[in-house]
């Protein structure tokens, strides 16, 4: 069995495709969670009216927050770097490559990043969106053993529409961009591009364009990682 294999043994083994799904969704919007865990300038500027209604649930502290005619509006910025992490402290799970001693944890790492959120409440103070949008322009896939690099960018939209105002989880979640991994002077060696939506249970709705996250977490295909393995060196 090989490493990647047992990645995806470890997640999807005796579960069904709907669950799968629920598997997938924090990886997909792992970028998110990094920038948040990684921030080190924020903004929470909005000029407007102040709020006199209360919130439900309550916006980020970072986020600024507005009255207009028929609700609220918050928003915020921040930008983001780290230094390389292991890609189990972001998937909860490694991305490994290679196999017996040669094998190695691929690490994660952002030099310039930035996000921007925004947030809409109706006239009784209940969350009915959220948005945010995540931007790397530059960020490093790594083998610790070795130093070698891919450099990846990537642009993700993520947009909560909700059913019920307030209830977080009745969400439909559709997340559109990019996160395209390609080493200096060649081709891209992993991607992600497109649209993805999620049913507020996590269902898979609708996917089009290129998914390798997708396609190996979800579908099983461990052969989407062999590209990216070989050009961090992988025997």
């Amino acid at each position: 069995m090989t490493s990647t294999t047992r990645i995806l043994a470890s997640l999807t083994t005796g579960i069904s495709t709907t669950e799968r799904s629920m598997v997938m969704r924090p990886f997909l919007i792992a970028s998110s969670v990094c920038a948040a865990a990684a921030l080190v300038l924020a903004s929470a500027s909005l000029a407007g009216q102040p709020v006199t209604t209360t919130l439900n649930p309550p916006a980020p502290l970072y986020e600024a927050c507005k009255a207009v005619g028929d609700g609220t509006i918050c928003q915020g910025t921040n930008s983001f770097s780290y230094s390389p992490v292991d890609t189990a402290a972001v998937f909860g799970v490694p991305l490994i490559c290679g196999n017996g001693s040669s094998a190695f944890d691929i690490f994660d790492s952002v030099i310039i990043g930035d996000s921007l959120a925004r947030r809409f409440y109706d006239a009784n103070g209940n969350l009915v969106r959220r948005m945010r949008v995540d931007h790397v322009s530059s960020g490093e896939y790594s083998n610790p053993l070795t130093g070698a690099t891919v450099p990846y960018t990537m642009l993700n939209t993520l947009d909560d529409v909700l059913a019920t105002p307030g209830d977080l989880g009745s969400a439909t979640e559709t997340i559109a961009g990019e996160w395209i991994f390609r080493p200096a002077h060649s081709a891209p060696v992993f991607l992600n591009a497109g649209r993805i939506v999620f049913a507020p249970d996590f269902t898979l709705e609708f996917r089009s364009g290129p998914q390798n996250f997708m396609d190996l977490f979800v579908n099983g295909d461990t052969s989407v990682l062999d590209p990216l393995c070989a050009a961090l060196g992988a025997a």
